[in-house]
């Protein structure tokens, strides 16, 4: 009786799947796509966190709130900016909470906590910030997508710039960590390929920011100009000692778009005149780019910035992915295949997929005037990462 129940019950769910025109698996149409995000939300990163999630759902949003027609459910792991914690709190999204979808994150030895979990478990995962090159070069996965930058990205743009600019001989100094050895990366490549010498390499810990002895250095060694990689309130500290020193307006300072990004306020007119290559810029001025600022700021209440952005892209190019398997995340081969191919139409201009899975992008030329970073021009069009040591499995 109770096997004669069973199949009747079966039957009738077949036949109300069918005349709703829903083939089955029925569960991956009626429930909840469930986004996990592992990103900071407290100390040093966790205005870049917040920054990221309202992007990404502003993105959502714009589609009703759904992905490929289904409704979205969120889950949160503040993951402290702290490597050590990274594997135990990605394990927690695809674990505890079964997410279809791993969005983080900011720091890139967290990173790789993240990229393991990935790589092991399968689950579909979006880096909206960190640059660490491994996650798309040596340790790449077919589920594993990026859409901020690599940390050679911005600086392979420096080069031929300084160069156009009479700078022929260059001092490099930043932190000595994994983010600022890959800045140099692509600094270098560019710089002596465009006929540059680099007569000297500074660095001194991360996150140390007794700047003076170096910049003595600097001082008497009087090159043409200075190239960097410093981020967030280092930055901030370096632009002013710069000042300070007595260096600004004799030996022209470059950096990778970051030196420069959320830390103008806390600078102030020291950070005049500065150079930088970054893929985004508030000033771009765009339909584009003016629609959505608009459409944040309304939103959040806040002016959004390069990591919104990053945050928004995610969200787009998830929406691309879900919306070719109509909602049905398992649908993998179809889902990575539309990420793939996909062109977004980003406030920072469209930009592509690379085969390593990392943005094909523009990289914007921009100056500091009164607290404002301002597009001079396009560095690089269409500027792809080498993607070296990429083996899709």
């Amino acid at each position: 009786m109770t096997s004669r129940r069973l199949v009747l019950t079966r039957c009738a769910s077949l036949i109300g799947a069918a005349s709703t025109g829903l083939l089955l698996p029925a569960h991956a149409q009626a429930s909840k796509i469930r986004v996990g995000f592992m990103l900071p939300y407290t100390g040093t990163f966790a205005q870049l966190g917040v920054a990221i999630e309202n992007g990404f759902r502003l993105a959502i949003n714009e589609q009703g709130g759904k992905l490929g027609g289904r409704e979205i459910e969120y889950f949160k792991v503040d993951d402290e900016s702290d490597p050590s914690k990274g594997i135990e709190n990605a394990n927690k999204l695809v674990q505890r909470d079964k997410v279809d979808v791993l969005v983080g994150t900011v720091h890139s030895g967290v990173q790789m906590g993240i990229q393991k979990v990935a790589r092991e478990s399968g689950v579909l995962s979006l880096i909206p910030n960190a640059g660490v090159h491994a996650a798309t070069r040596g340790l790449c996965a077919p589920n594993v997508f990026r859409t901020s930058f690599t940390n050679s990205q911005p600086t392979r743009a420096l080069g031929q710039a300084m160069i156009a600019k009479g700078h022929k001989k260059a001092v490099w100094i930043t932190w000595k960590y994994a983010a600022g050895d890959e800045a140099f990366e692509g600094f270098k490549e560019s710089y002596t390929a465009a006929g540059g010498t680099i007569i000297k390499e500074l660095g001194l810990p991360f996150p140390q920011v007794e700047f003076q002895a170096l910049l003595t250095e600097i001082a008497a060694l009087k090159p043409d100009a200075v190239a960097c990689f410093f981020a967030g309130g280092g930055a901030a500290k370096f632009i002013k000692d710069y000042a300070a020193a007595g260096l600004k307006g004799k030996i022209p300072l470059y950096g990778s778009g970051f030196l420069t990004e959320g830390v103008l306020e806390a600078a102030g007119p020291a950070a005049d005149g500065i150079i930088t290559t970054m893929h985004y810029s508030d000033s771009l001025d765009t339909p584009r780019n003016k629609k959505f600022r608009l459409d944040y700021a309304k939103a959040y209440k806040a002016q959004p910035d390069v990591y919104a952005v990053q945050g928004y892209d995610t969200g787009l190019l998830l929406i691309q992915g879900a919306n070719a398997v109509k909602g049905d995340l398992n649908s993998k081969p179809v889902l990575y295949k539309a990420m793939e191919g996909a062109t977004i139409d980003s406030p920072r201009g469209k930009w592509t997929m690379s085969k390593a899975h990392n943005p094909v992008q523009d990289m914007y030329l921009r100056v500091v005037e009164n607290k404002e970073n301002k597009v001079l021009g396009v560095a690089a069009k269409a500027l792809a990462d080498s993607g070296a040591g990429c083996k899709m499995a």
